[in-house]
C-alpha cells in the first residue's frame, strides 16, 4: 500500500458509502507474483488499515477464486454472496486507459459504477463519458506501485 491507495481510501471514505472495501488481490493477470508474497501483503494492508484507523475492510476475496484474479470473477462472487450490495469500483486512470484488456470488460463497465481517480500521464475524462463512468475530481495520485517497485519512485511513499 502506498500514499495513493490511502488518499483514495480517505477520499472513499468521505465520499459517504455505507462502506469501503480495498480487495488484495493474490495475482493480478497483469503481474504474476508468490503466494508467500500476497499473505505477506494482505496481512501489512491489514495492519497498516488498522494502525492508521480507517473504517475500511481489507479483503481477502480473491483468495479463494481461481488465479489469475479477474475483476469481473471477484465482481461476480461479491454480488453473488451479497446481492443486495451495489459495488462501486475505485480504480486509477491507468487502469480504466487499457480497460478494454481486462477480461469481460463490458461486463464490468455495464453493470457497475465505475469511479475514476486521475493519474499523472492519463489524460481519460473523454473516455470516462464514452463508456459512462465517473471520473473524480480529486486530488492527483502521482505514484503508482509499480513505480515504486521498479526504483522510479521514492521507496518512502510506502506507508
Amino acid at each position: 500500500m502506498h500514499a495513493g491507495h490511502l488518499a483514495i481510501l480517505r477520499h472513499l471514505c468521505a465520499a459517504g458509502f455505507d462502506a469501503v472495501r480495498m480487495v488484495v488481490s493474490p495475482e493480478s493477470p497483469f503481474k504474476r507474483g508468490s503466494d508467500d508474497t500476497a499473505e505477506r501483503r494482505l496481512e501489512a494492508v491489514r495492519a497498516k488499515v488498522a494502525e492508521l484507523g480507517l473504517p475500511v475492510e481489507v479483503s481477502d476475496v480473491e483468495f479463494g477464486l481461481p488465479k489469475p484474479n479477474y475483476t469481473v470473477n471477484t465482481l461476480r462472487a461479491l454480488s453473488e454472496a451479497e446481492p443486495d450490495t451495489d459495488f462501486v469500483i475505485a480504480m486509477g486512470a491507468d487502469n480504466i486507459a487499457g480497460i478494454e484488456r481486462w477480461r469481460e470488460w463490458k461486463e464490468i463497465v455495464d453493470n457497475y459504477e465505475i469511479w475514476v481517480y486521475p493519474r499523472k500521464g492519463y489524460n481519460v475524462e473523454e473516455k470516462c463519458r464514452e463508456l459512462g463512468v465517473r471520473y473524480i475530481d480529486a486530488p492527483l495520485v502521482n505514484v503508482s506501485s509499480t513505480e515504486i517497485r521498479e526504483g522510479k519512485a521514492d521507496k518512502d511513499l510506502m506507508i
